[in-house]
């Protein structure tokens, strides 16, 4: 499941549009976007001029394949801040107080608690998906009700669970529990299933986390 154009505010300016698209897809040139936007490259490459004055995109030259090298858009962290870290502020203090009054041992029962209970409730939803390919897809769906922008791909004969954007991107930058506690909601999940390890993280120099679902043996 992509994001495309169609999930877009046509009301919303171009610079936004761009940024979602980006946000939301791998390997984004100037073609790429004036292909997708259906406009000409000269209008995609003026937006971008923008968007790089602006601090919130920037190129990377990528020499992959035959032909000449192609420059690649990325958001930067500002671009990434465009999009809401769910009450970010409210979060940090709310962390900060937990650690002051009960210490990392409280920390740790919180995130272990939050854990089992969004882990109840993506069972539940899950219960009735008979395949991988309808639990990895719900979940996905599940997730992006929460802000993460999830959606899935094939790879090969794996999965790949993409997340563009983390919602609680503050909260997991000060304690990186909630992240492990993350993949290993997805692991459970997926047991009997698939085989789930973390191939990109947002908080490791990645631009989105990604979660490779390898099926195990009998499994679709």
């Amino acid at each position: 499941m992509n994001y495309t154009t169609k999930n877009m505010d046509k009301s919303s300016r171009p610079e936004e549009q761009l940024l979602l698209w980006i946000k939301t897809h791998d390997a984004c040139s100037t073609a790429n976007l004036a292909q997708a936007f259906g406009t000409t490259t000269e209008a995609v490459r003026q937006q971008m001029v923008k968007l790089v004055e602006q601090g919130m995109v920037e190129g990377e030259v990528s020499r992959k394949g035959v032909g000449r090298p192609k420059q690649l858009w990325h958001l930067t962290p500002a671009g990434h801040a465009r999009f809401p870290d769910t009450h970010a502020q409210l979060t940090l203090q709310i962390i900060d107080s937990i650690d002051a009054l009960f210490g990392q041992d409280g920390m740790a029962r919180l995130i272990t608690h939050r854990g089992a209970q969004q882990l109840a409730h993506y069972r539940q939803a899950l219960a009735d998906a008979d395949s991988l390919a309808q639990r990895t897809q719900r979940l996905a769906e599940l997730r992006s009700a929460e802000g993460y922008m999830a959606r899935v791909e094939h790879d090969g004969g794996d999965w790949l669970f993409i997340e563009d954007h983390c919602p609680i991107c503050a909260a997991a930058s000060t304690c990186q529990r909630f992240c492990a506690s993350e993949l290993e909601q997805f692991q459970s999940l997926m047991e009997g299933w698939a085989q789930v390890s973390r191939v990109e993280h947002l908080l490791s120099d990645g631009r989105r986390c990604v979660y490779r679902l390898s099926p195990v043996l009998g499994t679709d």
